[in-house]
Formats: C-alpha cells, structure tokens, sequence
C-alpha cells in the first residue's frame, strides 16, 4: 500500500500527475486544488497518497498534504459519495473551509462542488460532524493551525456567515469571525450584530 510518494514531477495533465521516483513512472489522480499547489515540472514533489485497489486496477489519489487526504477519506462513508465526489468537494473548497461547512452545517457551500447536490451535501455535512474531532483542527497552506468554527446552529450564525464571504470574506475566516462575535455578544445575538462583531474580529 503506497501512502506517500517523492519524487520528479515528470508531467502534469488536467486531472492527473506523473511523480518519477527512482525511474518508475507513478500516476496519481489530482484534484482543483493540488494542482494548483504544484511545484514546476522537473522540480521534487512530495504527494499524500490514498491507494485504491480494484480487481483490475490499482489507482492512486494524491493529495498536498495528510490532512486533505483524511478528509478524502472521511468523505468516502458518506453514503453516495465516491472518489470523484470527494476530490470534487475538495478541489472547490480547502480542508479548513469544507471543516468550518461542517460545523455550520452550511451544506450550501459544500453544495457548491460540481456533481454534488443538496441531498448529498446535506449528507455530508450531517455525517461529518461527528467526526470532526479527528480530522480538526485544519491546517493553513503557510503552516500552523487554522480556527475551525464551531458555531451554534441558527439562521443568524449562517447568515452572517454568507454576508461576510459576499464581501469577499474566505468561508472559514468569516466563519471563525462570526463563531468569536458569538463569544462576545452571545448566542441570542442578531445578524447585524454578529455581522459587525464579525468585522471588526476580520479587521484585527
């Protein structure tokens, strides 16, 4: 079982790389995001790997790092979804993102991933939740750890959310500012408010 690989990065397609190690040509299937977190070709790439074993095939799916693969892997025991899906969910939304949706229960960004509709994501999301603790806190591209929300339901929580990421906000930073706002001004707290709270938390 491959779970990890490094190497050249010998050649780079839409949905799918070619790692060189030691003259043995790897290919793995990449999704939106890892590809955009690729080094030049010819230069050394290091790739998480999950291996997928098939009576006819065996498939490789890379990933930029542990944590992202984790969360491939979580995603596959959600009913209906498969690996297309979760690399779909994944290349639409980073880990820290796709973690703070599931602690919103905000299936509508996680909705957002081509091929996944509301049931699925409400799936999603639901099935998830418990499972947060293993797979939190999210870790940012440039190192250390990323606020994973853990907002009490409600509309006003959700709303205040989707006002911060229309102003140009990234999800999970509009969600960590409105789940501190909520530590402030507490749980009853309105929208406007939290939205305000939430700005200025941004602003710091």
């Amino acid at each position: 079982m491959i779970g990890k690989l490094t190497g050249r990065l010998d050649t780079v397609s839409l949905h799918a790389v070619i790692v060189d190690v030691g003259g043995v040509g790897y290919e793995v299937t990449v999704g939106a995001r890892t590809l955009t977190s690729l080094p030049p070709v010819g230069e050394t790439v290091t790739l998480a790997i999950d291996t997928h074993m098939r009576e006819d095939a065996i498939k490789l799916y890379g990933f930029a790092s542990e944590h992202e693969r984790a969360w491939f892997r979580a995603l596959q025991t959600v009913q209906g979804v498969g690996a297309k899906v979760a690399l779909a969910v994944l290349g639409t939304l980073s880990a820290g993102e796709l973690a703070n949706a599931v602690a919103l229960q905000d299936k509508g960004q996680v909705a957002r991933a081509p091929g996944v509709g509301p049931k699925v994501a409400a799936r999603i999301v639901a099935e998830l939740r418990d499972k947060m603790p293993v797979l939190a806190p999210a870790i940012r591209p440039g190192g250390g750890l990323a606020p994973i929300a853990t907002l009490p339901e409600g509309l006003a929580a959700r709303d205040a959310v989707s006002a911060l990421t229309n102003l140009g906000y990234a999800h999970g930073e509009a969600a960590a500012a409105v789940s501190a706002a909520i530590g402030k001004a507490g749980r009853e707290a309105r929208t406007e408010e939290l939205i305000r709270l939430g700005l200025k938390e941004l602003a710091q």
